[in-house]
């Protein structure tokens, strides 16, 4: 019976001797592989510049090429540019809506759109900043885009006015100021019907 046990537990030990040595190598080479394994990072989708050549707030701001501001053109309803903001009014009543918007850390600007008899008569912006030079770079930026949009610019006193008078449209105008203070900028632009 001894030889039994004996060629039992020799097989035994035997059988478990390289289990560990196969076993456990295994084991460690799967952990370690594992841990070691890179997380696979998600690459950010960067989105086309809307006016390449602008200071990226421009595209936030501006947003779009079309229409006089943000793709609105004067006489939209109050429906449709709620539609095409992306945050809810700070303020809506018949006649107006008010949105604030946090454009960075320093940034923030205000849109307020006029209406008569639901269509959009006037759309007032004001950028504010604590980045004065910044403040200066929007104001010139902004200056260049409606030049290149709208001709004949005419300036006076820290405020730019541009006149459009395109086909059968109504005229409107774009007035942009620049009234910062020695520690905050603060540019403001009107785009109304000219009557």
């Amino acid at each position: 019976m001894s030889r039994h046990f004996y060629f039992i537990f020799t097989l035994l030990y035997t059988t478990v001797r390289l289990s560990y040595k196969i076993i456990f190598p295994a084991l460690l080479l799967i952990f370690l592989a594992i841990a070691c394994k890179e997380e696979k990072k998600e690459v950010p989708v960067v989105k086309p510049r809307v006016f390449p050549g602008y200071h990226i707030l421009l595209d936030e701001i501006v947003r779009s090429p079309n229409g006089v501001f943000r793709g609105i053109n004067l006489n939209t309803s109050a429906r449709d540019i709620k539609k095409l903001e992306t945050i809810a009014p700070a303020e809506d009543s018949e006649g107006h809506v008010y949105y604030e918007f946090k454009a960075d850390s320093l940034t923030d600007y205000s849109i307020d759109y006029t209406f008569y008899k639901d269509s959009l008569e006037e759309i007032s912006v004001q950028i504010n900043t604590n980045d004065l030079e910044l403040s200066s770079y929007l104001f010139c930026d902004l200056k260049d885009y409606y030049a290149n949009k709208l001709p004949n610019p005419t300036e006076d006193k820290g405020y730019v006015v541009y006149n459009c008078f395109e086909g059968q449209r109504k005229p409107f105008v774009v007035s942009l100021s620049d009234n910062s203070s020695p520690t905050k900028g603060i540019i403001n632009m009107v785009i109304y019907k000219d009557k």
